[in-house]
């Protein structure tokens, strides 16, 4: 099949590709490890190119001012005007600033203390997965422990109320829609919508610890808004909040949906982890490398003469980094479509690099490292049952339903 860059990014967004999108990186990959895909834009397949970009400042997200190059009125839509004033779609200097104000709550040190209530938290979940399932029937995963965990979790930092908690899952997928490439209308009015109700959400609970603060995070970045406006807008201040929400479960829900598809894919493999010769940590980066949470991600070109691979970038031109497929590439991994919990020296690229690297990764890996061998110990003859449907995205990879048999 003779197709060039821009044709495999346009069957990536289909259906077929955004649901299997392996084998149309490994087309890419025979082009070379960056190609070009269309005037001024790139994609990038190979590992050391991918992160290469990921960690060249002069490579920057794709913020409120190229998108309007890009797309003059991008930012009219409420769901990208949203993201486009937060961490995710902020260069330096404001990201650096607003990134300042978040980052201590994700700081190793805080991370480690949280091992034991996420302990707790995945304990109370199994409980209640096996109620669910105590006569036979079927247990949706993803419902019933891959959101709710990493959810509370997040949630709890923030100082969101436990019944708030139910009515994100649903407005966060809404609006993650905004950040796929090429999204369609009926998509994008979901994540508008779901950008109005989440903005007025946060309103509310922002004003609320205004008038009265908490030990919490929302607390503690309504007092910096307050104090300082110039550290920290109200728009930001919503966006951020937002996003912190979005972001710390969309990843780690994947990541648990993503493992237990790939264990049941491979029985062997999973025996090892209830035999503890898989350390959960070798089974974490493995479903990071092979099957990615976050599939894709894009970086502009803020000067002149920048080359990725060889390719040429001019000034406000743009590479797909496909990080999918850098986790996969031959020249980094030995047989990488190959599932091995065992791999040593992996680093897959999924949690992005550079000074945009995911403030959660720390939080995501320990909340996997912990579940993982607690639901497999818990449910020694969990099963696959009928009706898994993957979501219809390629940016954020994961499952929308994934049925288990727990005896």
């Amino acid at each position: 099949m003779d197709m060039d860059g821009a044709a495999i990014m346009e069957r990536l967004m289909s259906p077929e590709g955004r649901a299997d999108p392996y084998p149309l990186y490994e087309l890419a990959r025979e082009l070379g490890p960056v190609i070009p895909a269309g005037e001024g834009l790139a994609m990038a397949v190979g590992y050391r190119e991918v992160h290469q970009a990921l960690r060249n400042p002069d490579f920057g997200v794709v913020d409120a001012a190229q998108w309007e190059r890009w797309e003059p009125g991008h930012t009219d839509r409420p769901a990208r005007r949203l993201l486009s004033r937060s961490i995710l779609e902020s260069n330096a200097p404001d990201h650096s600033r607003m990134r300042s104000l978040i980052a201590s709550v994700f700081t190793a040190r805080r991370v480690a203390t949280l091992a034991e209530p996420i302990t707790a938290a995945v304990h109370q979940l199994l409980d209640e997965m096996a109620k669910q399932g105590a006569d036979g029937s079927p247990v949706d995963f993803m419902d019933a422990f891959a959101y709710r965990l990493p959810v509370g979790v997040v949630c709890e930092l923030l100082g969101v109320p436990e019944a708030d908690r139910t009515r994100f899952r649903p407005l966060a997928t809404d609006l993650s829609g905004a950040l796929e490439i090429f999204v369609d209308g009926p998509e994008l009015a979901a994540a508008d919508e779901a950008a109005e109700e989440l903005s007025q959400y946060f309103s509310r609970l922002a004003a609320g610890r205004r008038a009265d603060p908490q030990h919490d995070l929302v607390s503690a970045l309504v007092e910096v808004a307050a104090a300082d406006p110039s550290r920290l807008s109200g728009h930001e201040l919503l966006a951020n909040l937002i996003l912190l929400l979005g972001a710390g479960f969309e990843t780690t829900t994947n990541l648990l949906g993503n493992a237990l598809a790939r264990l049941f894919e491979h029985p062997e493999i999973l025996a090892a982890v209830r035999a503890g010769t898989v350390t959960p940590s070798g089974l974490t980066d493995e479903v990071l490398r092979h099957d990615s949470p976050v599939q894709l991600t894009v970086r502009a070109a803020a000067g002149d003469g920048l080359r990725v691979g060889g390719i040429g970038i001019p000034r406000d031109g743009g590479v797909f980094l496909l990080i999918g497929a850098a986790n996969r590439d031959p020249s980094r991994y030995p047989d990488p479509a190959r599932f091995d919990p065992t791999r040593q020296d992996s680093q897959p690229l999924s949690f992005g690099g550079g000074p945009h690297y995911c403030l959660g990764a720390g939080l995501a890996r320990l909340e996997s490292d912990i579940a993982l061998p607690a639901l497999l110990a818990r449910f020694p003859s969990l099963t696959p049952a009928p009706g898994a449907t993957r979501r219809n995205r390629l940016v954020l990879r994961g499952f929308h339903t994934l049925p288990v048999t727990l005896r």
